[in-house]
């Protein structure tokens, strides 16, 4: 079971102006669905829930108590102010521990600061995975690896992520797909300077 924990409270009531008041009180109204049950309507104060997904994101296992009741689930979708720094909505999807789930996680480069050939630049390519696994497993830092000795003549693949290599998840995304790349300052500013060829080539027509 999931150790990051986040507190809850049953929603009483909907319309907008029930949900304007919840908002005005800092309270963001929430939903939790699972294949087969009822939606529950739910709230859950703000620094609760920025608390949780600061540590949880969109792809960690997280264990939502709700009346003294709890239950496994992910952050499914947010839904955000789009110029004012508001959460408005959240859905949550309630997960059973004995059914795999399908899901996205981030791509986590460690050693970005600490690679060894340099002077370089480094490029990535992918930032999230297609997964399938139960929710025990769950990888809760997303896709890792190091990129500290990589090369310009070797990239690095979905292969090469740690959970690519442990077994218990089920990488949906193509194995052999690029995740990032280490160039040459030279040969980046190179392409850059095609790019801007290519774009100044354009006829334009008065």
């Amino acid at each position: 079971m999931a150790t990051i924990e986040m507190n809850l409270q049953k929603r009483e009531g909907k319309g907008k102006n029930k949900v304007s008041k919840l908002r005005n009180e800092e309270i963001i109204p929430c939903v939790l669905y699972s294949r087969g049950e009822e939606t529950e309507s739910l709230q859950v104060d703000s620094k609760e829930f920025r608390r949780v997904y600061k540590e949880a994101g969109t792809s960690a296992l997280i264990t939502l108590k709700v009346g003294g009741e709890t239950c496994p689930a992910i952050i499914k979708d947010i839904q955000t102010h789009p110029y004012k720094n508001l959460v408005l909505h959240v859905d949550f999807q309630k997960l059973h521990m004995d059914e795999k789930v399908k899901m996205t996680v981030p791509v986590i480069l460690h050693g970005r600061d600490s690679i060894r050939l340099q002077p370089s630049i480094l490029i990535q390519v992918m930032d999230t995975v297609d997964i399938e696994c139960y929710p025990a497993d769950i990888p809760s830092n997303g896709g890792e690896v190091s990129v500290e000795d990589m090369t310009f003549e070797t990239p690095l693949f979905v292969k090469d992520l740690d959970i690519a290599q442990e077994g218990k998840v089920d990488i949906l995304t193509d194995l052999d797909d690029v995740v990032c790349i280490l160039q040459e300052p030279s040969a980046y500013i190179e392409e850059e300077e095609e790019v801007e060829e290519e774009t100044h080539e354009v006829e334009v027509i008065t």
